[in-house]
């Protein structure tokens, strides 16, 4: 391979890891902060203008170091940007403070070494011979592609199947054998060739080493922040799932949140499920939108007057895990699997536009609204479009964060039915694993009879739990706020400053 061809190759290369740190580095900030739009903006602004301070740097090397400082940056890029996730995850185990602060170094830093290889590529190619219009056009051509193979294999396959600390070390082992390959295409030119060989050969090795050894330190690091043992976790092109155990306690979280503990979770599904289908004593179809955990299908399938469960969520992962995990579907009691049962993993707002079916009782179990992909799922829209799938008589229910915690989400979620044009009966419920807890229960008519009785077991509801759901203390009560439409998302602002409110 001669000189020109291995530029040309390292610029593909280089291209590719540059963008895939950014990925991964927003991707993890995510997954472990939340809100997605503000981590993802914040991570990008950061790391193109860090880019470009990298690049103006590189006017003060001299032309006879170029070639050198190019193989040099290489390996900084691969070491940092290659161990950049992993010590994030380490970071985040120990708090979130430091956590926070290094992620922002790392964004500042790696952007920075990033920023200097194309330039440095452009003048060894320049002083190679290579004339301005071939060198501008192969040169920019060449990182653009690299961008779009990366931008497309990320999500698709190196999330899901390596994860974000091994996907970061193996683009990582590139840069560095980008440098190795350099140095050994151009060794007549290095003066230092074998001390630089001996240097990419160290760095390509400490890189391999923590590639093979990524999962097993970020499980333990997972470990530190979780406190509870990891007995499951998985990267899915959606979410971050870690299951933990202790003792007969079993949690789920995702993206670091936790959504379930085994101790207390019936007082949380029976109270999603049981007073809709109680209203509805016929109900034969039932729609679960999210609950891919299979808990809340459970409690459906309590009813034997049900004759079909439709389940839609977007992750498969979440649905196989809960499907074949022995643990896991002990706790749902294999509903998943139930005949009944129907499973689909698809957007949910995607779904019901291409669906005709109609329910008796719609569930809705998705996970608070965070962000704006989630906050676009309790919008007026979303809620008109739910409607259309409702039976005359049906019910609808709908998980709504804490009303005490987060009073203004709440009841935005409630001014947001109603702005779909539909009648509500809000209640709450004490969730010792999360506290107050809200939901809503929505209809064409006005009709919410509390029951007085369930017709099955129960562990948690009963006449007298049923009753006090429905009855609102001074410091839960109604507050005027606006609904959530697409255009505005004012319930994700309502969220995010509700919750900080409470970390204060």
């Amino acid at each position: 391979m001669n000189a020109h061809h291995t530029l040309i190759i390292s610029v593909f290369i280089v291209a590719s890891c540059g963008l895939a740190y950014e990925l991964i580095i927003a991707a993890l900030a995510s997954y472990l902060l939340g809100d997605s739009i503000l981590q993802f903006s914040s991570v990008i602004g950061l790391y193109l203008f860090s880019m470009g301070i990298g690049a103006h740097l590189t006017q003060y090397i001299k032309d006879k170091d170029v070639l050198h400082r190019f193989i040099e940056i290489e390996l900084l890029v691969g070491i940092i940007g290659g161990i950049s996730a992993l010590a994030l995850f380490v970071a985040f185990g120990l708090s979130a403070a430091p956590f926070r602060t290094l992620l922002y170094a790392f964004v500042l830093i790696v952007g920075m070494v990033v920023g200097m290889e194309i330039p440095l590529v452009m003048r060894v190619l320049n002083q190679k011979g290579a004339e301005f219009k071939e060198l501008v056009s192969k040169v920019l051509t060449f990182d653009y592609l690299g961008a779009l193979a990366v931008s497309l294999l990320f999500p698709l396959l190196l999330a899901p199947k390596l994860g974000m600390a091994r996907s970061a070390l193996l683009f990582g082992i590139f840069n560095a054998a980008v440098a190795y390959l350099t140095a050994r295409v151009f060794k007549s030119e290095l003066p230092r060739y074998h001390a630089i060989r001996t240097r990419a050969f160290i760095v390509l090795t400490a890189l391999i080493t923590l590639f093979v050894y990524a999962d097993r330190i970020s499980f333990k690091a997972e470990q530190s922040y979780f406190g509870d043992p990891v007995v499951y976790q998985s990267h899915s092109p959606y979410q971050r799932l870690v299951v933990t155990r202790w003792k007969d306690d079993t949690r789920l979280y995702i993206n670091g949140n936790l959504q379930f503990s085994s101790r207390d979770e019936a007082r949380y599904h029976e109270a999603l499920v049981l007073p809709a289908m109680q209203m509805v004593p016929n109900a034969e179809r039932v729609l679960i939108l999210g609950g891919g955990d299979g808990l809340a299908a459970r409690e459906v399938l309590k009813y034997p007057q049900v004759k079909n469960v439709t389940l839609v969520d977007l992750d498969p992962d979440m649905t196989a895990t809960f499907k074949t995990s022995a643990t896991l579907s002990a706790l749902n009691q294999s509903s998943l699997s139930h005949p009944k049962m129907h499973v689909v993993n698809d957007d949910a707002a995607k779904w019901l536009e291409g669906s005709s079916e109609k329910f008796d009782v719609i569930i809705i179990d998705l996970p608070d609204p965070s962000n704006f992909s989630l906050g676009k799922l309790y919008s007026v829209p979303m809620y008109r479009l739910v409607a259309r799938h409702l039976e005359p008589q049906g019910k609808i229910v709908v998980q709504s964060t804490s009303p005490y915690f987060a009073p203004n989400a709440y009841w935005s979620v409630v001014a947001t039915l109603e702005a779909a044009k539909l009648n509500t009966a809000p209640y709450h419920v004490y969730v010792p694993s999360f506290g107050e807890w809200g939901f809503v229960l929505a209809g064409f008519d006005q009709n919410f009879p509390i029951p007085q009785k369930f017709d099955v077991p129960t562990r948690y509801l009963n006449a007298q739990t049923v009753a006090e759901m429905f009855r609102f203390p001074p410091d839960m009560a109604r507050r005027k706020v606006e609904a959530n439409y697409l255009n505005n998302q004012i319930l994700v602002s309502y969220f995010e400053s509700d919750w900080n409110n409470v970390m204060r």
